[in-house]
């Protein structure tokens, strides 16, 4: 078994995945990359299966259809054979230092027999032009040290994990049934979020590890696109809200942080749809705040009156 397991989902990405990869090798044989080219049509597929060739030991090349990022996910996750399961994007890596500190704080965790759920680290904004990067903590929770849910003290509001931030033990997330929708983006939110029921045990390790890049005028984050694609955030929000019911999380600390990262995705959906100024986007608001009065009454309450 390996000990950590990189997924990479690439779609046409043959301009910037090389530099993914290679901040990864440095893992050595403890990590496993496996490289998914999700229905490519440019040299992306050459390039995965160069690397599965030159590292056999380390990298996978898998090919199919294309599906989207979160089937990409999906297809990482079912030929992953490392104990704790990571997604790097491919127009995005890993900082050398941090990433020779979190396998080191992964190999003592095995030496010592202990387990844990999820581990979270930091993430940098790496901003095209920008001079300044802004370092994402993980605010609230407890440093260098084995910690759970109700350990956490408070919980900040507009605060909430990403998939850059979080490395999950590989059998949880299937153990969860975690299964992410083709063609849909947005989807590292439910990602994040169906898992944490289960999580049990964490630890925060306050390195900056993952190099987020935002630059791409294509980017699904970008402000116009986002709006674009409001019936993907809306149809990610629904899904939240859907496969967790909150009231039935025993852990108040848990609960009370699931309930926060539902009111941001809402809220975002929401705003959305606002501030795009379409008759039709603002009836798509209206129906996403129907839907959820009437599937969970109490939960719908909880967000509707809540401060964001």
């Amino acid at each position: 078994m390996k000990l950590l397991s990189f997924a990479i989902p690439c779609y046409n990405s043959k301009d910037y995945m090389e530099h993914c990869i290679e901040s990864i090798l440095p893992g050595g044989d403890d990590v496993e990359i496996i490289i998914v080219d999700d229905g490519s049509k440019d040299e992306t597929a050459a390039i995965a299966d160069r690397y599965a060739a030159e590292y056999p030991d380390i990298v996978k090349a898998v090919h199919q259809e294309n599906g989207g990022h979160g089937e990409a996910v999906n297809t990482g996750l079912k030929n992953a054979t490392g104990k704790y399961f990571k997604v790097v994007d491919s127009d995005d890596w890993v900082d050398l230092d941090s990433y020779k500190k979190i396998l080191d704080k992964l190999r003592e965790f095995e030496q010592e027999n202990t387990q844990i759920d999820m581990l979270l680290a930091n993430y940098v904004y790496e901003k095209e032009g920008a001079k300044r990067k802004k370092v994402m903590r993980q605010t609230g929770f407890p440093r260098n040290e084995i910690f759970t849910w109700s350990d956490i003290k408070h919980i900040y509001k507009g605060h909430y994990i990403l998939m850059h931030s979080v490395i999950y033990r590989t059998e949880l997330l299937r153990s969860c049934g975690l299964k992410l929708p083709k063609h849909t983006f947005y989807v590292d939110n439910i990602y994040v979020y169906k898992p944490l029921p289960y999580v049990r045990t964490m630890y925060y390790l306050d390195v900056d590890f993952y190099r987020y890049f935002i630059g791409r005028d294509d980017q699904s984050v970008n402000e116009q696109v986002m709006i674009r694609r409001i019936d993907q955030q809306i149809r990610v929000n629904k899904i939240m809200f859907d496969d967790v019911k909150l009231h039935e999380i025993t852990n108040e600390m848990c609960r009370k942080y699931m309930y926060s990262y539902l009111e941001i995705i809402t809220t975002i959906s929401t705003i959305l749809a606002i501030i795009s100024g379409t008759d039709e986007n603002m009836a798509k608001k209206d129906e996403l705040w129907a839907y959820m009065k009437e599937h969970d009454e109490e939960t719908y309450k909880k967000l509707r009156h809540g401060v964001m």
